[in-house]
């Protein structure tokens, strides 16, 4: 079956990792991907599908309704994955505004144009939405999110997804479209924009520079391999379904401060230093305002249901991350000096 499907963010890096899992996987699919190239947008994300026959790239804001509309008359859209949000909590701390413009503004603009394009023929429609679990809250040292825990977002960027999660289920009550919905942990893997605490922490140890902990580094989070996370969604895009939510978590609820120093250590191992010389360079910070203290994602529904799993232990998926960043130096440095901003304008002006 062919499908058109337009990726919102697809530069970014979830979005990176979900455009090459579909344009690779379903070779009859034409892949269209909308993202608006800010600083965590980098089309070296994707060097190694750009010029698959049924990929193409678009650059513009998910928020233009005229370019929205646009794709979905001309490229006949039948489906939207959208991963494009601004993401970045401490980001969202000062500039909030910012972020209700992409994730609430830019959500209902792709919402209404699907309702106006597909004008009640949802047939083979899908709007799939995705999401995060901080939107509910944060939890003490015992408990998990469910997919029908109450909403209780505490900083302004999962304020503002929790916001565009309403606005999906809204747009299925009241006018009947198709949507799906996943709420996901923490994601960590290749291509993760260095502003992040486990690539930071990879390039800082690298360049021998302090690695910083906010408050004692006690705050629990659920840690999920990137590759994991796109094939739950292909496996919901495919099988879930319509008007239902899903919980996506990796079953690795591990401490800030523990993660770094098993970070430490693989480092050290794999760069040939002494054992606990990275570890001497973990700096504590004041702590973020407003940080949750733990989340952790219950699964349970999208095992039991669609049979999907996680399939790395997180020891083994940090391994596996380390070695890409390693090996891959470049893209690391290319990210840490700006030049990696270029790389749209070389290869695609010239086209």
């Amino acid at each position: 079956m062919q499908r058109n499907i337009l990726i919102t963010g697809g530069a970014g890096f979830i979005g990176s990792h979900l455009v090459r899992l579909f344009v690779t996987k379903y070779p009859d699919y034409r892949i269209y991907n909308l993202d608006k190239l800010t600083y965590a947008g980098n089309l070296e994300n994707l060097t190694d599908i750009e010029n698959a026959d049924n990929y193409k790239f678009i650059k513009g804001d998910i928020c233009d309704s005229g370019l929205v509309n646009s794709l979905f008359e001309k490229y006949n859209i039948d489906s939207v994955l959208h991963c494009a949000a601004e993401s970045h909590v401490d980001r969202s701390i000062s500039d909030p505004l910012a972020f209700v413009q992409t994730n609430v503004i830019g959500t209902v603009t792709l919402l209404q144009a699907a309702k106006n394009n597909w004008n009640g023929n949802f047939d083979g429609k899908l709007f799939y939405h995705i999401s995060t679990d901080e939107v509910y809250g944060s939890l003490g040292s015992e408990g998990y999110f469910y997919e029908t825990t109450a909403y209780d977002p505490r900083s302004p960027y999962s304020a503002s997804k929790a916001s565009s999660d309403h606005f999906v289920r809204a747009y299925h009550h009241t006018y009947g479209l198709p949507v799906k919905i996943s709420n996901c942990s923490n994601n960590y893997g290749p291509f993760h924009f260095p502003e992040k605490l486990i690539p930071l922490c990879i390039s800082n140890i690298i360049n021998k520079k302090p690695l910083p902990i906010y408050g004692k580094g006690e705050n629990v989070r659920d840690w999920l391999f990137v590759k994991d996370h796109v094939r739950a969604i292909d496996t919901i895009f495919h099988n879930g379904k319509n008007g239902e939510t899903y919980n996506i978590g990796g079953h690795n609820e591990w401490t800030n401060i523990d993660l770094v120093k098993e970070l430490c250590r693989q480092m050290d191992n794999k760069l040939g230093r002494e054992s606990g010389e990275s570890e001497k360079l973990i700096t504590y910070v004041k702590d973020r305002a407003g940080h949750d203290l733990r989340y952790a994602i219950d699964a349970s529904k999208l095992e039991r249901e669609l049979g999907w799993k996680p399939s790395l232990q997180f020891a083994e998926g940090l391994s596996e991350t380390i070695d890409w960043y390693l090996e891959n130096q470049k893209w690391l440095n290319d990210i840490l000096n700006g030049s990696y901003i270029n790389y749209y304008e070389q290869q695609y002006h010239k086209r």
